[in-house]
């Protein structure tokens, strides 16, 4: 069975001149030049956690695409990675690299370092922007080819992480409709499995809600366990893309995703392999795209500053979800269909 990507990329999109922010506290990281563009930091109040924690000593396993190994934004951050996406004998065959055994970077395979971007990209280098939890180490595992994957080449990628240390796995990556039907009816599919097996061995899952704006969680993000992710604009409004966030254990939040329809800087700005930004938002090696793919990594990052701080995953889905907000009230951490407990909060989750 092939599983594909959440991403709700906009080509056709207009780029248009940075919106004022609000101003960032001293220290901030305000030599990275897309910065002021980054909302979705400054949504879940990233900024203010760095001064407990920026990550330090925690993995992000991104499950995904690949990544640019060579990108700036991730000099000196990466981990041992994998590839997965195998043509022909036993798994993994590669470090991660989103180019894969052919050697050739598909278009749709842009999207892994993208998502590393978001997560953990260094910040204050004086290139691009600055990820989530820019202390963090990145483990690059190719489970996705074109866009796309089998659900044994991610239970396999998946068993891989959690095997080499992973602190947190994202998966921005979904079914198709109605493939949460598998979990329901207990068919195994190999990657609930998979999941299990992380989540037993202290790994914390997070994975994109899907982008067909229907109620479930897509799987694997409707899977036991697993953090499912709505997406937001900046607003803080569900984006009109994402699903809602329903699922049997309501293990459910929301975070930054992007308009996908309006502009670039609506959108969320994270490093593309180099040389392949679009013309439309005017940077060759970054792009501005929209989708839960984009949401998933803003909460992979705060699980990192959480794991950085030695937590265990029991307190982590804790911190996470008693400290999450709900727009346009005063309420934390009470569970609603629509976001989930709410939009990350890294400030107070690291507090709490």
């Amino acid at each position: 069975m092939r599983i594909a990507r959440n991403r709700l990329l906009v080509a056709s999109a207009v780029a248009v001149g940075a919106v004022a922010l609000a101003a960032t506290p001293s220290g901030a990281a305000t030599n990275d030049p897309l910065y002021d563009k980054q909302w979705g930091l400054q949504q879940i109040h990233a900024e203010q956690a760095w001064a407990t924690t920026t990550g330090s000593g925690a993995v992000i396993a991104v499950l995904d695409t690949g990544l640019d190994l060579g990108h700036p934004e991730f000099q000196g951050r990466l981990v041992q990675g994998a590839t997965f996406t195998c043509p022909r004998g036993a798994r993994p065959c590669g470090n991660g690299d989103w180019k894969g055994p052919d050697g050739n970077g598909a278009a749709e395979d842009t999207h892994g370092t993208h998502v590393a971007g978001i997560a953990a990209a260094a910040s204050g280098n004086g290139v691009g922007i600055a990820g989530v939890a820019p202390g963090a180490k990145i483990m690059p595992v190719k489970v996705l080819e074109e866009g796309s994957g089998s659900y044994e080449e991610i239970a396999d990628g998946i068993r891989w992480a959690a095997d080499h240390g992973a602190d947190v796995i994202n998966m921005s990556l979904g079914g198709l409709a109605g493939t949460q039907i598998l979990p329901i009816v207990g068919i195994d599919d190999g990657m609930s499995t998979a999941i299990e097996y992380a989540v037993g061995k202290g790994v914390a899952v997070v994975a994109a809600a899907g982008n067909s704006s229907t109620p479930l969680c897509s799987d694997p993000a409707f899977t036991d366990d697993a953090i499912c992710v709505v997406a937001t604009d900046r607003q803080e409004l569900k984006s009109w893309y994402s699903e809602f966030g329903i699922k049997p254990d309501l293990n459910v939040v929301a975070a930054p995703g992007g308009a996908g329809l309006v502009a670039c800087d609506d959108d969320v700005w994270a490093p593309v392999p180099q040389g392949t930004g679009s013309s439309a938002c005017g940077e060759k090696d970054y792009d501005a795209y929209a989708g839960t793919s984009m949401a998933t990594p803003h909460v992979a990052g705060v699980v990192a500053l959480l794991a950085a701080q030695g937590r265990s995953l029991e307190n982590i889905h804790s911190a996470l979800t008693s400290t999450a907000r709900t727009p346009g009230s005063l309420a934390r951490g009470v569970y609603n269909p629509v976001y989930g407990y709410g939009i990350v909060d890294a400030e107070a989750a690291v507090a709490a």
